[in-house]
């Protein structure tokens, strides 16, 4: 558990009951500039933090960035309990999954993962493990055509075509052949072949030899991308069957033939309409090691203690962490996703901080957490709310949450450029609803949509930032975000493409909501419950 070192402060009565008014909220809120906004993004979303990729030097050199901002900000540091040492990073582990020994072998032949074929999905066998391979056609079951007929697969390795079986004319022989073409057919073949009882699901390539060779050397250079990070060491669920995709001659070799051998095969259901009917089998041995690494990583904390309420907390959030380095060198600099994000909280700290010195300090205390590992599955957040509160949950009284502002999205191109999309803010607390719309309309007059705020919103934006790992805990939440856009996630995230006014009016509306939060009599009610 992390605490905060909080001075000891001989407050007279007047100073402890003194509040922090409305009227003073703008002058604080002037603090919050696009000039300064850019300053920093240029720092963060710059080429030599390179992407800002969990546990990399990049995202370290991001974290003592804002760590320095902070103090220069004269905001409170954090303890590490039990070695008595001060700071601004809560540092934590995380455990990497990545594959050890990883092969598939025939006769006298050994296949390597990314060399000769790819998976789809997880699976952890650290014994070598042998099976009879059978040749299932497409491995498909329609209403008039089953590959599955008069077949036990059960504890074999199947092999099966890709695609779907059309006649000589080229015409489908399936009823239904969206089911089973593209990534659809791939789960709903790998889905039937495991409840067959399949143990190894083998499925042949269509493409040509060569754009399956660029497949496998598409995977093997974004190999580090396929490594998961975790909270818990051995937390990894996965089981025994393994879905592999294999070009035609590896499958021949599992099958104990000739690739000419297999093409007839698959010829004979083109000419007749009819599943193959060829006894192809062999045998194949698989081994896929699962192995862990520790990954040391940081989120960064701020506080500003509060006056009369200090025991409670208002959170403003925010993740620094992206995607890192292409494997054609090519910088992921994460500028709106979620440098914007963590440069709003920066200035939203310096706004309370300006006023705490000033002698407006918020009467709740403030806590500014930019957080590491969103990109890996919001885990710098999951660590903080789950794992090591710095200060309790039952004392946090609201997460306001910014991630990816300052861009137009393209729902709102030439319709408008003065937006936020609102999420969850009356997902738990009417009341939080209710201070939001009105510190918009008295302050900033953006429009407020709330669009990804519907539950039937196919995209779930609400489960998707770090806002959620406290609203899963009853605390009330507002996501603050601009929208998708054909830079999401891609080298061309640059600092070139932001508004900052745009992230400006965005902070000032974090901020000001923020204050009426931070400075009310009572306690924000939790009047609601669907998160």
């Amino acid at each position: 558990m992390l605490k905060f070192v909080l001075p000891c402060l001989l407050l007279t009565g007047t100073t402890l009951l003194a509040q922090a008014p409305a009227d003073q909220a703008t002058k604080f809120a002037q603090t919050i500039t696009a000039a300064d906004l850019e300053k920093h993004l240029r720092v963060l979303a710059a080429d030599d933090m390179q992407g800002r990729e969990t546990g990399t030097p990049g995202q370290k050199k991001a974290a003592e960035y804002i760590a320095k901002q902070f103090a220069d900000n004269r905001l409170q540091p954090i303890v590490k309990a039990g070695d008595g040492q001060t700071g601004y990073l809560q540092p934590f582990k995380l455990y990497r999954k990545t594959w050890g020994d990883f092969y598939v072998k025939a006769g006298n032949q050994q296949f390597a993962y990314l060399k000769d074929f790819v998976t789809n999905g997880l699976l952890n066998l650290p014994t070598e493990t042998a099976y009879e391979t059978v040749f299932l056609g497409y491995g498909i079951s329609d209403a008039n055509y089953d590959d599955y007929a008069n077949r036990d697969v059960a504890g074999k390795a199947v092999v099966i075509m890709e695609g779907e079986p059309r006649k000589a004319d080229g015409t489908s022989i399936l009823a239904d052949t969206s089911k089973w073409t593209g990534t659809t057919g791939w789960r709903n073949k790998a889905t039937l072949a495991k409840d067959k009882g399949a143990a190894q699901i083998f499925i042949v390539s269509a493409e040509s030899p060569d754009a399956f060779k660029q497949l496998l050397s598409q995977r093997n250079a974004l190999q580090g991308r396929f490594n998961r990070l975790g909270l818990k060491s051995g937390s990894e669920n996965v089981g025994t069957v393994g879905i592999f995709l294999i070009a035609s001659e590896t499958a021949a070799s599992l099958l104990n033939t000739k690739v000419d051998k297999l093409k007839s095969a698959v010829e004979q259901t083109s000419k007749t309409g009819k599943p193959a009917t060829t006894s192809l089998s062999g045998k194949v041995a698989v081994k896929a090691e699962r192995r862990e690494e520790e990954v040391q990583t940081e989120n960064v904390i701020g506080f500003i203690e509060g006056t009369d309420k200090k025991d409670e907390v208002v959170i403003v959030s925010s993740h620094y962490d992206h995607i890192g380095v292409n494997p054609d060198g090519k910088v992921n600099n994460g500028a709106n996703d979620d440098g914007s994000g963590t440069v709003s909280v920066l200035e939203i700290a310096q706004a309370f901080s300006e006023a705490k010195a000033a002698g407006q300090g918020p009467r709740r205390s403030m806590l500014f957490l930019t957080v590491t590992g969103e990109e890996k599955g919001l885990l710098g957040s999951e660590y903080y709310a789950d794992m090591s509160p710095a200060v309790p949950l039952e004392n946090t009284v609201a997460d306001l949450n910014i991630d990816m502002v300052g861009r137009v999205d393209d729902l709102h191109q030439g319709k408008s450029d003065n937006y936020i999309y609102v999420i969850g803010s009356d997902k738990l607390s009417s009341e939080l609803h209710k201070i939001s719309e009105e510190a918009n309309q008295k302050y900033t007059q953006m429009e407020l949509d709330y669009k990804y705020n519907d539950p039937k919103d196919p995209e779930r934006i609400y489960y998707r930032s770090d806002h959620y790992n406290f609203a899963k805990h009853k605390i009330p939440i507002i996501f603050y975000f601009n929208g998708l856009h054909a830079d999401y996630h891609q080298p061309t995230d640059d600092v070139e493409k932001i508004d900052f006014k745009l992230a400006e009016r965005t902070a000032r509306l974090v901020f000001y909501t923020a204050w009426d939060i931070a400075n009310r009599d009572n306690r924000l009610v939790v009047d609601s419950n669907k998160p």
